[in-house]
């Protein structure tokens, strides 16, 4: 992969910014509660706004990057995010909050697609597994290291000023990517061509584009509602001042980012029919995990648990991306990767504001959890019926819309 490492490196260096950026709500969630007077029904309202931004970007992202060429999407897109991460700290007014948030979701969600699409026209079938997994640790390490970058900012900056701050990595990222992703050649940049429209046509009507759909919608419950909601539940049901104690709110990334190393590992072994196989173990054992972490007697056996369950749901997001990237047509391979994201980021948009309604109908965090690890299970269930095709037909079955690439 040594000839592909700038890429690579620019599309980590990108994700982690981008979680970077979207993650600091979550660790000044309890300081912006605080000090706009809402409650946890209205500040899950406001990650799920978010979601909802990210959702609607998702199918035109793909779009302009299979158009246009990843290159100019994921060097326009970080100067939207830095423009609306930095107005998060202007606002007071909680609509004001909501939209910028949306569009902020809005803005970040365009790159999402693109990245798809350098791995997938860059590296090799049997190199890809491991990409993703390199790929994917960025997010991971980057909510393990905002909590204590963050609490270190809470403590000398209002939380206004923190989102100020933090618009500057994604200035720097937009001029990375314009430097280490080359410009797209001619042929590898389908404009007008009327192959990619009929391709995404057709791909939709494929029962396992629903399948994987399904198991990444489902599996996007339990994963925002983890990030959004996890430093916020260790901090008012389990009692830790997250200023303080970061580090401790980021251990469970940490264990995250191992999850996705492995599952990188495991997938390259098992090649495309076992892929599935591991997807639905990983969302079984996170679902597992989920529960013990609420039913823990202690802090300790609760951070614990949490820890095991990020491995797990990281260690699925790496799977996951790697059966998207086996899956997708090369001429519509963004725009295929939209359709997927959006279909998933319904989970996104719902998990955030039903855990904030639930905690505070029930004042506990029970019901959240319960609610996070049933999506785990639904999500396990999609994955075990992509199987038989990934047996039988080895490319998933919509594999046998890809044209050759130039």
């Amino acid at each position: 992969m040594r000839g592909q490492l700038p890429i690579l490196v620019a599309i980590w260096l990108m994700q982690f910014v981008n979680y970077v950026d979207r993650v600091v709500v979550s660790f000044a969630g309890p300081s912006m509660m605080t000090s706009l007077g809402i409650d946890t029904a209205t500040f899950g309202i406001v990650l799920s706004s978010f979601a909802f931004g990210y959702f609607l970007s998702q199918i035109p992202g793909g779009l302009l990057a299979d158009r246009w060429g990843a290159r100019a999407v994921v060097t326009v897109g970080p100067l939207f995010w830095a423009l609306f991460t930095g107005m998060t700290g202007l606002v007071s007014a909680i609509a004001a909050l909501i939209a910028v948030r949306v569009l902020f979701g809005a803005s970040e969600g365009l790159s999402n697609s693109a990245s798809y699409k350098l791995i997938g026209d860059n590296f090799a079938e049997k190199d890809r597994a491991r990409a993703v997994s390199v790929w994917v640790t960025a997010f991971a390490v980057a909510p393990a290291v905002t909590g204590p970058i963050v609490g270190w900012l809470l403590a000398s900056y209002r939380w206004q000023e923190v989102f100020v701050l933090m618009a500057i990595p994604a200035l720097l990222v937009a001029g990375l990517n314009y430097a280490l992703i080359p410009a797209p050649r001619l042929e590898a940049v389908h404009v007008a061509d009327p192959g990619t429209g009929s391709n995404v046509r057709q791909v939709r009507r494929e029962p396992t584009l629903w399948l994987i759909c399904g198991a990444y919608g489902f599996w996007n419950v339990a994963y925002w509602g983890f990030l959004g909601w996890m430093p916020s539940y260790l901090a008012l049901e389990r009692h830790i001042d997250i200023k303080a104690s970061g580090m401790l709110g980021g251990m469970p990334y940490l264990f995250g980012l191992a999850g996705g190393l492995t599952a990188g590992l495991v997938g390259t072994r098992l090649g495309r029919g076992g892929r599935p196989y591991l997807l639905a173990g990983t969302y079984l054992l996170g679902c597992v995990a989920l529960y013990a972490a609420f039913a823990s007697a202690t802090l300790a056996m609760s951070v614990a648990a949490l820890s095991v369950a990020g491995f797990f749901i990281y260690a699925g997001l790496t799977t996951y991306g790697t059966i998207v990237i086996d899956l997708s047509p090369p001429q519509a391979r963004a725009a295929y990767a939209g359709i997927v994201s959006t279909a998933g980021q319904l989970g996104a948009i719902l998990a955030p504001a039903v855990i904030g309604f639930l905690v505070k109908q029930t004042g506990s965090f029970g019901a959240g959890f319960a609610c996070m690890s049933a999506a785990l299970c639904m999500a396990a269930a999609c994955a075990l019926a992509l199987a038989p095709a990934a047996r039988q037909h080895g490319t998933l079955a919509v594999g046998v819309l890809a044209r050759p690439e130039a």
